[in-house]
């Protein structure tokens, strides 16, 4: 019988109540703590004022720790055994499980619910992504998040592996002859929702800065390339990056021109079989180590995107932000770069068009990516509220968080129901068609559900209270959405100018007899 498995009556779980002579039990499990109390983050005085020695410590440890805590080999040997005829409540997350707390999945994941856009194959698709999320991306999120430094090359490899690189791009021509998570869906029944499945998973088990860092700058960066680039620049580009041999980034953005695409300044001047270069980009992300720019320039006949290559010329330097440097978000110098004119996507002075359909993945991106955000939040908040024990009773005993509940709950489902319906849009539609008629939608929803994630923030942040404020512990979750969810209010578009899209589209389309 291992120590683990020994069982222990709650007479003699008693008797070991002193200083010096240290077990409780948390959630059936017997600890003896008798050598670590010293050792104790709050010193030894935490566990000897409560009163928990010789006890049941399973509702002090909840009220101020995480269960992953008992998960930590340095914490889960100091377990002797368990009280007899009792066991665990708690276990261990098994990859790839869904949550059972109400609101912590979409509906269509929920037991007993229905949904009319999701199938069987979307839930087995859903189950595998989810659990090689859990296992190969979760692990090096966390790692990415602390030291700031990039994804590594083992985990790109594993994404492009299973092609999670190619299908976070959507439906099309690109996904021709692959396999897709190992042949769960063929590539011509790929569509918008297996692709937002993905997003969405990647954001439940990722800060912000690592949905980004993840390669989140050739998301919104190939595209182009694949609609608009050559033969030959498609055949060379879209392999490398899609196999993780180079990443990609957009360089659209200029401290000159935020939001106001026609006012950029960099220039591409013609210089025989070449683009001559010049200017500078900024806040663009995975900047620091991308091998490809997909570059917004003016030329003589009108704004053009010109793909460019990191070469002689080209200079990044990184930029410091509300979140971690792993997003890679760079200052871009390009001083009279030579780049091929074979290296134009689409035609020279119709950039716009370009960019303008690009934006609308993008942003339907970032809507699927700060959904899943608010979602764990709403779950967390949820967990908290309800082991969070004052004034003898728990949080959710206090109305007004139970209000905050009920608000936080009808946003995320609101944005969860209005994202589903665009999408099932984006299927039924060619990639011309969104851009005449989602373009003003997909604005307002990012608009909709960035405002939805700040009040969400800080509804969250009232319900953990002083815990919503550190990094670590009970908390984190909350501190890092909170510090960073206005991210999604300005990448892709800042929402009042999204906003104003939408308004400005359905005008065009008002009939001319309409009247009251």
């Amino acid at each position: 019988m291992t120590s683990k498995s020994k069982q222990y009556s709650w007479e003699e779980i008693a008797q070991h109540n002193k200083e010096g002579d240290v077990w409780v039990v948390i959630d059936a499990k017997v600890y003896d703590l008798t050598k670590f109390a010293n050792m104790h983050p709050g010193g030894p005085n935490v566990i000897y004022a409560e009163s928990v020695a010789g006890k049941d410590a399973t509702q002090v440890f909840f009220g101020l720790h995480r269960h992953e805590v008992l998960l930590r080999p340095q914490y889960a040997r100091l377990q002797i055994g368990t009280v007899q005829g009792e066991t665990e409540r708690i276990k261990a997350p098994v990859p790839g499980e869904l949550s059972k707390v109400p609101y912590g999945e979409p509906t269509w994941l929920s037991q007993g619910y229905y949904s009319p856009y999701y199938s069987e194959n979307h839930r087995k698709f859903q189950t595998a992504v989810r659990e090689f999320f859990d296992t190969v991306v979760k692990p090096e999120s966390v790692r990415c998040e602390e030291n700031g430094k990039r994804i590594s090359q083992e985990v790109v490899d594993k994404l492009a592996e299973t092609n999670l690189i190619a299908m976070r791009l959507g439906p099309g021509k690109h996904l021709k002859g692959r396999t897709l998570m190992g042949g769960i869906v063929k590539p011509e029944e790929f569509d918008y929702f297996h692709e937002g499945i993905i997003h969405a998973e990647l954001s439940r088990v990722s800060s912000r800065a690592v949905v980004d860092g993840l390669l989140a700058g050739l998301v919104i960066g190939l595209p182009p390339v694949l609609n608009y680039g050559s033969p030959e620049l498609y055949e060379k580009v879209v392999n490398e990056t899609l196999s993780g041999k180079k990443f990609l980034a957009l360089a659209i953005s200029e401290a000159f021109a935020g939001s106001d695409v026609s006012g950029l300044q960099t220039t591409a001047v013609r210089d025989g079989d070449h683009w001559i270069v010049t200017g500078t980009k900024k806040w663009i992300t995975n900047g620091t180590f991308a091998d490809y720019f997909t570059t917004g320039c003016k030329t003589e006949t009108g704004f053009t995107v010109i793909l460019i290559e990191r070469g002689p010329g080209v200079e990044t330097k990184p930029i410091k932000t509300a979140y971690s440097s792993v997003a890679g978000t760079a200052y871009v110098t390009f001083d009279k770069v030579r780049v091929p004119i074979s290296n134009t996507l689409g035609k020279v002075g119709a950039g716009m068009s370009v960019i303008l359909s690009n934006f609308n993945h993008e942003r339907w991106m970032v809507c699927g990516t700060s959904i899943a955000a608010q979602r764990l939040v709403v779950e967390e908040s949820l967990k908290w509220s309800t082991q969070r024990i004052v004034f003898g009773k728990p949080l959710t005993s206090q109305p007004v968080i139970r209000a905050k509940l009920a608000t936080m709950i009808s946003r995320v489902e609101a944005c969860q129901n209005w994202y589903e319906t665009i999408t099932y849009q984006m299927n039924q539609m060619s990639y011309s068609q969104q851009s005449d008629k989602l373009a003003g939608p997909i604005g307002l929803l990012k608009q909709f559900i960035s405002r939805a994630g700040r009040e969400t923030a800080e509804d969250a942040t009232q319900v953990f209270g002083g815990r919503a404020l550190t990094v670590t512990g009970m908390g984190k979750f909350i501190e890092n959405y909170h510090r960073t969810s206005g991210f999604d209010a300005i990448l892709a578009g800042a929402e009042d100018v999204l906003g104003d899209l939408g308004v400005r589209q359905a005008l065009k389309k008002m009939p001319r007899d309409a009247r009251l």
